[in-house]
This record gives C-alpha cells, structure tokens and sequence, in this order.
C-alpha cells in the first residue's frame, strides 16, 4: 500500500477533532441541532487552517446514512461518510475554482443542481479557491445561491475573501477561520508522534509550529520532513539540520544588533535571514510582527495577554523589548512597512533593506529635537545632553512634561500711544551698556555635545538659513538708510545738528 502522508492521514474526521476553530465547529453543531442549517456557507481564512476539512466534515454531518436525520457526530464509517472523506461521493461534488473558473462550468453546475441527490438527503457543493471564479462565472452563480433547491447546500472557501464581490458574500454565512497557536499546533503533533511511535523534545515541535505560521498542514508537512530523515528521536540538533531558523529567532538576531547599534551586525543577521530563502518583503512581515510583539510588552507590561508567546520566551523577549520605547517601536514598524511596499517595485530590493538596518542601527547617534527644545525652555538648567532617539535613558518628569505640554504664550502688549523719538543711527549712536546676555544652548552643553549637536546636516541647514536671512535683513537696512540720506533736500550741517540733538 503506497504511503499517505500526515497532512490527509490525520486529517480531521468530526468538528470534536478540528483544531483552533471551536467556535466555528460549535455553531455549526449548534445550527444541525436546531435545523437552522444555511443553504450557503462562506469559509475564508489562510492556507491549512481546516477549510476544506471542515466543509467535508460538515457534508458528512448532513448526510451520514448511519442517522435517520443530520447529526453532529456523523459515524465516519458509512459508504456516504467514507466517500466523502475520500472526495469520491456522487452528491458531494467537490470543485476547483482555479480551473473550473469559466460561466458554461456554472451552467453545468446550475443544470446538475436541479436533479435530487442519489442516495442522500443533500447534493452538496463544496468549491474550494471561489475566488478564482471569474465575474461572468460569480454572475451566473448568484441566483442559485440565493435561491437554490431545498436539497441543494454550497460551501464556498476562499484564501482572499476580497477578490469575492459583495453580492456573493450576501448570499452567505461568513465564518473566518483564524491562524492556529502554536500551542495548539505542538500539542496537536504531539498526539501524532504518539501515534507514530516517534519521540521529540518539546523545542523541536515548538520550533515547527512557529515555522508553521498558524497553518497545520505546513506543520504536517514539516513533521514529515523530518520523520523521512530517519532519526529515531527528534532532537534539536536534527531540526537545525534540516529545517531553517524560526522567523521569530532570525527577526529577534536583527533587532539585538539594531539594540546595540552595531550596523556590521545587523547586516550580518540580516544576510543569514535572506540566505534561507526568504524574500526581503516577507522578511519585512516578519520583522514587523517581532516589533509589534516587543511593542506591546514594552507598552502593556510583560504579562499582557495581547500576545501568544511561551512562558520560557516571554521573559526573554521581555528584556528585548526594554531596549527600546514606544514611539522608537512606531517609527521602526512605519519605516519597516515602507521598505515592504518599495521593495516590491524595486530592482534594488537588497540594497534598499541594507539601507534601512544601517538606519535603525544608527539611529541612536540622531538627535532628540524634544530634548534640545525642551533644554532650551528651561534656560540652561541643565548640564546633561538629551537622550538620543531610541535610547532607553529617560529625561526627569520635569522635562518630559514641558516637552509634552504647550509652552504659554505671552498676551500681546498694550499699544503705547505716545510717539517713541526715532531710533539713531547704527554709525553715529553712543555705546549702550550691553544687557545681560541670555544663557544659549553652548552654555549648558559640553563641547563635545555641542559639537555634535552642530554637526547633525538638519541643524547647519537651519543655522544657514537663519543666518543669510539675518544678513539679508541688514543689507536692507543699510541700503534704506543710504536711500533715506541720498533723498534728504537738506543741508548738510542741518542733518548733522538734527542727529546731535537727538544724541
């Protein structure tokens, strides 16, 4: 007899045997019990998360020969329940939306719907990948499954729910089907290896449910890799052979580097992460799922139930996630999500993501214009830097709240209505004493500090600017004074007396 392989060996036979989908399985049972089953079933959600498995089970339900009525504990041992667990019955006609996509294929399917089934209480419909359909093929299926015979049920499964048109989606009951834990995937093969004689370390068969990515037949068919190896015992050592790293550990190696600012490192994790196959887009959707989870430890607490993480992980992420706070979290997922975006319609995928690690692993030497401001508002009290971007170090509450509030703003002053005389002349003015001179930001940094600070391109192009409107403004003056002199009718000894009097 020639070998099954796990993923349809152990495929689930009644809803007690699906795994993380109870409440799906539950309502379905709830609806045959009270005879409030749909004529039409949508089940969307990512690959081998039990769609498929779940419309035969529910098929099953419907027309299991071994109950005088539908039941949710079909016997499984029936013609009509082996058949359809087969793919073989003749009222269980299973369709391909990828190659049965074309409207005289939903013609065929309308004209046969009208016949009632041959030995069971339903004829039903189960087309898997709908989305595949095309628009004439979804316009000629709408009248059937809006109003189909009573003897007729349609199970429709789709991996992209948003390629279906809406008046599709009407016609049905919706069930979304979520990603399954790994926890519930470890647990699951577990039982398998039981069955299979096979033993593994606890590591070995949470490392392929984190491969898995929420899917248990990717699980299955990881689990039968490995079992063809040979190995009398799955052991770590034996994983690492076959199997590449989990995307959460290779995500995790980048952001250590990034944490400690080592770009040559990060660079490195980096290329260990593509050499194993992965493109740099979905390395991205990896990356971006370790920083939300580092996110949400760092902001709701170590002990947050937001994120599905093992016990023996959680405190290790927990550290990680301490290296960084929450606005640094939001700004290295936006550039993230930008680089997947480019990255698509770029030739340069490789160096545009080179570039955006070197970024966040340099992003400590950027400084913290919050910090400068709020620096300057308190007029130099402070001798100490403010902390770079993405530093762990934290301001006093003090100055973290004048960088988070508004600074007043004075009301204007009174008009004065007496007539202020006319300001002297720069070139014939007396020397004023010079009012105290405020303490600017040279004055409460050190000379290192500060010499980075005027470094950082942002603050020279400001300091240019600020300077050649400062000259340009002088310019101006001079040149309306010269033209204030040149257009003067009086004598000359005349001007001289009037600025004498005014000195």
């Amino acid at each position: 007899m020639s070998y099954r392989v796990l993923a349809r060996a152990y495929r689930s036979h009644t809803f007690d045997e699906i795994v993380g989908q109870a409440p799906i399985a539950t309502t379905l049972k709830n609806a045959i019990t009270s005879g409030r089953v749909h004529h039409g079933y949508l089940f969307t959600g990512t690959r081998g998360v039990g769609k498929t498995s779940t419309a035969r089970i529910l098929a099953k339900a419907l027309n299991c020969l071994a109950f005088d009525a539908p039941t949710t504990t079909p016997c499984c041992k029936c013609d009509s329940c082996t058949a359809i667990a087969e793919g073989e019955d003749v009222d269980v006609v299973e369709i391909d939306g990828a190659s049965n996509n074309g409207v005289e294929n939903i013609r065929e399917l309308r004209s046969n719907a009208s016949f009632r089934p041959a030995r069971s209480r339903f004829k039903v419909y189960i087309i898997d990948e709908v989305h595949m359909l095309s628009m004439g093929a979804f316009s000629a299926l709408l009248k059937t499954l809006e109003e189909p015979p009573e003897h007729v049920k349609f199970i429709l499964a789709t991996t992209e729910l948003h390629k279906v048109p809406a008046t599709i989606q009407s016609r049905c009951q919706r069930f979304d089907f979520q990603a399954i834990g790994v926890r519930e995937i470890a647990d699951h093969l577990r039982k398998i290896l039981v069955q299979e004689k096979v033993e593994a370390d606890d590591g070995v068969l949470r490392r392929i449910a984190r491969l898995a990515s929420g899917s248990m037949r990717d699980a299955l068919s990881l689990l039968d890799k490995l079992l063809s190896y040979g190995a009398g015992k799955l052991t770590a050592e034996v994983v690492s052979e076959i199997l590449p790293p989990p995307h959460d550990e290779l995500a995790s190696a980048v952001v250590g580097r990034i944490a400690e600012s080592d770009a040559a490192g990060a660079l490195a994790a980096l290329d260990v992460a593509l050499q194993t196959g992965r493109t740099v887009d979905r390395f991205c959707e990896h990356l971006i799922d370790h920083l939300r989870t580092l996110m949400l430890l760092r902001v709701c607490g170590a002990e947050t139930e937001l994120v599905d993480v093992a016990d023996s992980m959680r405190e290790e992420l927990a550290k990680q996630a301490a290296c960084f706070d929450g606005p640094t979290y939001v700004y290295m997922i936006t550039l993230l999500e930008e680089l997947k975006r480019s990255v698509r319609f770029s030739g340069a995928a490789r160096a545009l993501a080179d570039a955006a690690v070197v970024r966040l692993a340099m992003s400590r030497s950027f400084s913290d214009i919050s910090g400068l401001l709020a620096q300057l508002d308190q007029g130099g009290a402070s001798t100490s830097s403010s902390p770079p971007a993405g530093s762990t170090a934290r301001a006093p509450e003090d100055e973290k709240k004048n960088a988070r509030e508004p600074r007043p703003v004075a009301a204007p002053a009174a008009p004065d209505r007496t007539v202020a005389p006319p300001a002297p002349r720069a070139d014939t003015a007396r020397p004023a004493a010079s009012p105290p001179r405020a303490r600017s930001a040279a004055d409460t940094l050190s000379s290192a500090e500060w010499q980075r600070v005027t470094d950082d391109p942002l603050v020279r192009r400001v300091q240019e600017a600020v300077d050649g409107r400062i000259t340009n403004v002088r310019r101006a003056d001079k040149t309306a004074s010269t033209k204030q002199d040149s257009h003067d009718d009086r004598e000359p000894s005349e001007i001289e007396n009037d600025k004498a009097t005014l000195e």
